[in-house]
């Protein structure tokens, strides 16, 4: 583990159990809660984001701290659950008296959760993609994901470009998938896109033939945009693959996470999605407002934990980097920080460079995505064929 202030709680039948903890000889003084699916169907999401959050801490606590006081996080697992979240969210308000909570990892916990902050009058910046979790705007409430309605626009001028007018799309029943299919279906029109089909699906299932087979069996479909997350993302181009399917298939921005492209194996080749600029760091022009953000981020990351960094990791360090901001300005109290938070401008994070305003709590524009593909098994940028 990084060294560093923090506690790791994970929630069980039985109660809380204390996972790990690693204590500096300072008492801490500022505390920072953290909600996380660290366990559970969500922890492709939630496991980033704890690793990033208490990466970020290690590094401020080492560079002393927040005017020179060390950071305590506090990361509760609600293994994906909105109940364990509403519970953990009024521990880290009531007795723990963080001064923020970053997360929860879900768009479901998110929103479960959102009432509580309010009431609390605690910053909650969230780590979920939903836009209603900012939309309408709540006092104390951020977010870092950029917007659904912005992948859904990326998504559609490049099927705009490819002249592709009619699609079908496919949907997980969750939060996630509920909020992008809303987006889909609302903004289609201003596209000239026809939705031919919009289906739902069990976002636990393991095999989506019935619904390739329906959507293929409708000649006039040129292409499906899926909006889901694991393992559903792999397991529809699999099933399309094996259908022998050929036409376009587009991924929500839950696709940036290279693990799903090996899930899918061949059949992820040429997927189209859009993404935040993590993903091509490497290639910005090193006078980018993101670039030395995200190389120190991602070379951080992958050097300490052996794995690649993903999109999701960086909503938690983002969050965790405004409360930090947040603090060192404004100091410990929960209207200031809030008033701090929602201050902050041209703040660059690995999502993209941050506004916020009283009328705006996601902070970002269209432009912190980039349509990116799979190309031998790669994330590249999408160019035109």
């Amino acid at each position: 583990m990084n060294s560093g202030m923090r506690r790791i709680v994970l929630g069980c039948a039985a109660g809380l159990v204390l996972a790990a903890s690693t204590w500096s000889t300072a008492a801490a003084a500022i505390k920072v809660g953290a909600i996380f699916a660290v366990t559970g169907p969500a922890s492709f999401l939630g496991g980033p984001e704890a690793r990033s959050a208490e990466m970020a801490v290690a590094r401020i606590n080492r560079e002393g701290g927040i005017n020179g006081e060390q950071v305590e996080l506090i990361v509760k697992d609600s293994a994906g659950s909105p109940e364990k979240a509403v519970s953990f969210a009024k521990q880290l308000i009531e007795e723990e008296r963080v001064v923020a909570i970053i997360g929860p990892s879900t768009s479901g916990e998110s929103m479960a959760v959102k009432k509580i902050a309010e009431d609390g009058r605690t910053v909650l910046i969230s780590c979920a993609a939903a836009e209603v979790i900012v939309d309408p705007v709540a006092r104390y409430v951020f977010k870092t994901p950029q917007k659904d309605s912005f992948a859904a626009r990326k998504i559609f001028a490049e099927m705009q470009r490819q002249s592709i007018t009619t699609i079908a799309v496919a949907s997980g029943n969750d939060g996630f998938g509920k909020a992008g299919k809303e987006q889909l279906e609302k903004l289609a029109p201003e596209f000239s896109i026809r939705l031919a089909l919009s289906e739902t699906y069990d976002s636990k299932a393991t095999d989506l033939s019935a619904l390739v087979a329906k959507m293929k069996a409708n000649p006039a479909i040129q292409a499906v945009v899926n909006w889901s997350v694991a393992p559903a993302q792999a397991i529809i181009a699999k099933n399309m693959r094996q259908a022998n399917w050929r036409v376009p298939l587009f991924q929500s921005h839950g696709f940036g996470n290279i693990r799903y492209a090996e899930a899918a194996g061949a059949a992820a080749e040429g997927i189209i999605f859009p993404c935040g600029l993590l993903l091509v760091a490497e290639s910005l022009p090193d006078e980018h407002p993101q670039k030395a953000l995200l190389m120190q981020y991602k070379t951080e990351y992958e050097t300490l934990h052996k794995e690649q960094a993903s999109a999701f990791g960086g909503y938690a360090y983002d969050a965790l980097n405004m409360v930090a901001a947040a603090v060192r300005s404004a100091g410990t109290d929960r209207a200031r920080v809030r008033d701090a938070v929602e201050g902050l401008k041209n703040f660059p994070g690995v999502g993209g460079v941050f506004s916020f305003s009283p009328e705006d709590h996601n902070g970002l524009d269209i432009d912190s995505f980039a349509m990116m593909t799979v190309k031998d098994g790669r994330f590249i940028l999408y160019q035109e064929q």
